[in-house]
């Protein structure tokens, strides 16, 4: 009978401290690598569960049989009675001697030999052993490591492998190379590194996590990070205060501890009048801390730290420690504000100059005056203040060669904004200079102001056309220059604004502001990009529910570059064929094309000439016919007017003469004149559709 017992695996690696950029993706890929081991090795599993901390990285695996099953593998060889060369080779691959060796069997088709072997299945202890250092040489740490005289690569320096299976430590060890040896495996960790630094044994996973928790770790990920969370609100919530919410911050510091102890601090009042951006980004680059906000939205005079122990004074030293450091950080960060407000931006401007913004593009000064340029032009086209959205424009990189922002890059157009206001610019100028890199991802929010929606498009269109003039599109998963993202966030800025904006028009306008003869073509550059915002655009509203056919059937009507405008077609079109009149109609259309590309074919003759009306024998393509000139007749004006909800309500008066046809005549009758005047009769079908849409291009 088989072994139906299972067991489980544990395996831990303890180090010294892990990068935490490192630990969830190492956690990640050891359960990937020895579960596809795993598998390979036929040995089944019904859980594989990875933790990481900065000490140590484990995994455990529930379900695990004693043994791999046995195997029968057969091999299926020549033909009895085959050349003896052919044989050969078969004994050879199959690891045989002698066709004594193989079966003969009748397969239907003929007699043919059949290599048989019997694996006996093996203790599921003795592939672990070898799956363990295999695994470890294959995990791909961003960076690693060698120590002393060890020649074997590691994260950090590695102390110790807990290696059990079923309650016991497997045979076997990991060699470092050199003279450093080998790391036995064994059933021995150790728990925090000051509050608990003794060794202990473990049997299990539910005895490795209960004793690492008496020993000050909290092994779960998320259990630390909600932890952390939910201290650090209690902190603020006590002195009237929220907790500023940063998930990025949060998920590094849960991989810088082990005991999460959260403790609140002061800021110095001297620094707060420094902005709370330069702050709350001093404090998170710098130390960790979490910055809280008052019942207003802003930032108070709090910090809050996370530790990796408990001290005897509950955290006072600590904290005092603390507040001295960050003493120096801010003072270094205020020293930087009050110096960068003695310089207007206009003065910072020919510092651009020295600032290469891509080698075959120019400077960033360059790039400053095309987009000055192009911002006025398309603040014209919607509406916006063109003045402001040149000044803006002008100014919107003078950040760049600031104090803070080459401390803080993270700030820059938002110190801007701040010095800005500083020297009394408007607002909608300091606005849109702190939101012209905006949106920068899918969750980033989208300017709406007119001046900030201008210069944010100008600064977008003039990286997007730039860098396809040189060819330097994205290809693969390769994008260096952010281009997608460019590409989605003019979509963004287009839609979400509403904005009458002819994109073809705006990217020539791009790429004349280069003013250069070795640029390309306005035309064939304007035209690539308008394909790749379409390719992005059926991105952004797949996830709107919006079929991605019914965008390629608008756009293949070309010329289709204002994207609102577009939209509003394909909603009509989706609502028009998920309607049972669209449905039909779009059946019939496709009918009538067949019938019209199959004839056309056969004739070596194209059919889009006038219907003859004196040739309309029966009612139903008098009817047809009649129902068609007045559908584009009454669509027409309402195409113009971009009433497409209306435009497809006259097309759907077309479905009960469409099918009255399809049902009563015979397109391919016997007289020539009478089948060439309805096939002229189904193409004016076609054509009436494909004013709105391209219907060849929808899928149903």
């Amino acid at each position: 009978m088989p072994n139906t017992m299972t067991n489980e695996f544990l395996v831990e690696f303890f180090s010294e401290e892990i990068p935490a950029r490192m630990q969830a993706r190492a956690a990640e890929d050891l359960k990937r690598l020895v579960t596809e081991r795993l598998t390979a090795n036929g040995l089944t599993f019904t859980k594989a569960e990875a933790h990481s901390t900065p000490r140590r990285l484990a995994l455990v695996v529930d379900g695990l049989p004693e043994r791999t099953a046995d195997v029968r593998e057969e091999k299926k060889g020549p033909r009895v009675g085959s050349p003896e060369q052919a044989v050969t080779g078969f004994l050879k691959s199959a690891g045989l001697t002698s066709l004594d060796q193989c079966e003969q069997r009748d397969t239907g088709k003929g007699v043919f030999y059949f290599a048989v072997a019997e694996k006996k299945g093996r203790e599921t202890a003795g592939v672990l052993a070898e799956l363990i250092p295999a695994v470890m040489a294959e995990l791909p740490w961003p960076k690693s490591m060698r120590w002393g005289t060890g020649t074997v690569r590691w994260v950090r320096p590695l102390h110790s492998i807990v290696a059990v299976f079923g309650g016991r430590v497997l045979d076997g060890g990991f060699d470092l190379g050199g003279t450093q040896g080998r790391i036995a495996f064994g059933n021995a960790t150790r728990g925090h590194r000051f509050l608990a630094p003794d060794a202990f044994t473990v049997e299990s996973f539910a005895d490795y996590q209960e004793k690492l928790r008496a020993a000050k770790v909290v092994l779960d990920r998320e259990e630390r990070k909600a932890k952390i969370k939910a201290d650090a609100e209690a902190l603020a919530a006590k002195e009237g205060l929220t907790l500023s919410p940063d998930d990025a911050l949060l998920e590094e510091v849960a991989g810088l501890v082990e005991w999460p102890v959260v403790l609140i601090g002061s800021i110095d009042e001297s620094f707060m009048d420094v902005p709370s951006e330069v702050l709350i980004t001093s404090m998170r680059t710098h130390q960790k801390y979490f910055a809280a906000l008052d019942k207003a939205g802003t930032m108070a005079p709090r910090f809050i730290v996370v530790a990796n122990t408990e001290t005897v004074d509950g955290g006072k030293a600590v904290v005092a420690g603390n507040e001295r450091v960050l003493r120096a950080r801010l003072s270094d960060a205020k020293f930087f504000w009050d110096q960068d407000r003695k310089t207007k931006l206009e003065a910072r401007l020919p510092a651009l100059e020295k600032i290469t913004f891509h080698a075959k593009l120019g400077t960033v000064a360059e790039k400053v005056a095309r987009v000055q340029a192009l911002a006025a032009e398309i603040a014209r086209t919607i509406g916006a203040d063109a003045v402001a959205a040149s000044r803006a424009a002008l100014l919107s990189k003078a950040d760049l060669v600031s104090e803070v922002v080459g401390e803080f890059p993270e700030v820059q157009g938002i110190m801007g904004r701040y010095y800005a206001l500083g020297q009394g610019e408007s607002a909608e100028v300091a606005d849109a200079i702190a939101n012209h890199y905006k949106p920068l991802g899918p969750s980033d929010s989208c300017p709406t102001a007119p001046v900030s929606v201008a210069v944010a498009l100008a600064d977008k269109i003039d990286t997007l056309v730039g860098f396809f003039a040189i060819d330097e599109k994205p290809t693969g998963s390769k994008d260096p220059y952010a281009l997608r993202r460019a590409a989605l966030g003019v979509i963004r800025l287009v839609l979400e604004n509403g904005l009458p904006l002819h994109l073809t028009a705006a990217f020539r306008d791009g790429v004349q502001a280069y003013n250069r003869g070795d640029i390309g073509a306005p035309g064939a550059v304007a035209e690539q990009l308008l394909v790749f915002i379409a390719d992005r655009l059926k991105v952004v509203l797949r996830e709107r529910g919006v079929r991605h056919d019914l965008v390629d059937a608008v756009f293949a009507l070309g010329k289709q570059d204002d994207l609102v405008q577009l939209l509003a077609r394909v909603k009509a079109l989706q609502n028009f064929v998920s309607s049972d009149e669209g449905a039909n109609l779009l059946a019939a259309y496709k009918r009538a094309s067949n019938i019209v590309r199959i004839e056309e074919k056969k004739d070596g003759a194209s059919f889009d000439q006038p219907v003859d009306a004196a040739r309309l024998a029966v009612p139903e393509e008098q009817a047809l016919a009649a129902a068609l000139n007045k559908a584009s007749a009454t669509a027409k004006p309402l195409l113009d007017a971009k009433d497409f909800t209306g435009t497809m309500a006259a097309l759907a008066a077309l479905r009960g003469p469409v099918d009255a046809f399809f049902e009563k005549v015979t397109v391919n009758a016997e007289d020539k004149d009478l089948r060439v005047n309805r096939l002229r009769l189904l193409t004016q079908i076609r054509t009436t559709l494909n004013a709105v849409a391209d219907f060849s291009k929808i899928e149903g």
